[in-house]
């Protein structure tokens, strides 16, 4: 399923990523392996000025689908394109200045004894970029992410910054090398709720002013609508539904992207969200067969159970794997009742 309706060439393009860890289960030289699928034929792809929001609970597989991305890991099957073309094996610096990420925890992410500007201007030297001049260089990145003025940031440690100020001077690292992807996981999860307008305001500005191709990892569909253009929703492993942000927001097609959608603060609702699913998600070493958000749906159908269902066309650009949206054909030619309901849940639903 694309993330996107566009018919240029993506500036990055995963098509058909797949990725499964394998875990030990119990202690000792006896235990068991045992393998995740964390991640089963996604395809998600990246325009130049557009920002993509990957959205689901946490365990869906967004993050390694961004890390994919990154080629921090390698997936078991799929490929990463980049500009059309297949990306180079394993994690050249030519990819890295083009393909930057930035992580969920800046305070992790930055080296905690070196000062803002060796942060930034580490990056800088190794890729030969600014010359003589990586001072006027550093302060120029900070100016970048409204950091100003520069000179009152660079000297300073990480621990002697907000976490706004070190999510930014993160993304200022990241700009260092003049990249055309930004990978952005979970970039405002940690901090307060009070700055992480701004954070979002800058990633949007970077968009517009610098044509950047952002994709925006986050379990919060409100802030996905504020800041995406394109939303993608991940369940359990697999891309469920795709549309531009307004269109999914307003017209949620899966019953998942409906449940996150209720459970969403929204202060012009009237009435609470009728939509209840229940149970949690299911473990990715033994996934439900068919549709794996079934043991969960209040619509779910014998289908559901036994089959994987494929991406319907909702409207021009939006796409849900969902039976819900299967044609009367495909209904009226389904044998063994397989549409109808597995239990009565108008008791759940209503």
């Amino acid at each position: 399923m694309a993330a996107s309706v566009s018919t240029d060439v993506a500036v990055l393009e995963g098509r058909n990523l797949t990725k499964s860890f394998w875990v030990k289960q119990g202690r000792g030289p006896l235990a068991k392996k045992a393998r995740v699928h964390a991640v089963e034929a996604v395809t998600v792809r990246l325009d130049a000025g557009k920002v993509t929001a990957i959205v689901g609970e946490s365990g869906a597989g967004k993050t390694t689908v961004a890390r994919m991305l990154a080629k921090i890991i390698k997936p078991d099957a799929g490929e990463v394109l980049l500009d059309g073309k297949p990306a180079p094996k394993g994690r050249p610096r030519s990819y890295s200045a083009k393909v930057q990420m930035v992580f969920q925890d800046p305070f992790a992410s930055l080296n905690p004894v070196h000062r803002v500007r060796h942060q930034l201007v580490r990056p800088l030297e190794i890729h030969r970029i600014a010359g003589g001049h990586v001072e006027q260089a550093a302060e120029e990145l900070l100016r970048r992410v409204a950091l100003q003025p520069p000179a009152q940031y660079l000297n300073k440690f990480p621990y002697e910054l907000s976490g706004g100020q070190r999510q930014r001077v993160a993304i200022a690292r990241a700009l260092a090398v003049r990249p055309r992807v930004l990978l952005a996981d979970e970039p405002v999860s940690m901090l307060d709720v009070s700055i992480r307008l701004g954070v979002l305001n800058l990633l949007a500005d970077l968009r517009d002013r610098e044509h950047l191709a952002i994709l925006y990892v986050t379990h919060d569909i409100a802030s996905a609508r504020y800041l995406a253009d394109t939303i993608v929703v991940m369940y359990a492993g697999q891309l469920v539904e795709a549309a531009p942000s307004v269109d999914l927001t307003d017209h949620a097609a899966h019953p998942y992207t409906q449940l996150l959608l209720s459970a969403a603060p929204d202060p012009e609702r009237d009435e609470a969200p009728k939509l209840v699913a229940h149970g949690a998600p299911p473990s990715l070493l033994a996934p439900p067969s068919g549709c794996r958000f079934h043991p969960r749906c209040p619509y779910a159908m014998e289908i559901c159970k036994r089959q994987v269902p494929p991406s319907f066309a909702i409207s021009p650009g939006h796409v849900a794997a969902c039976w819900l949206h299967a044609d009367p054909a495909q209904r009226g030619a389904s044998e063994n009742g397989l549409f109808q309901p597995l239990v009565d849940h108008s008791a759940k639903s209503g």
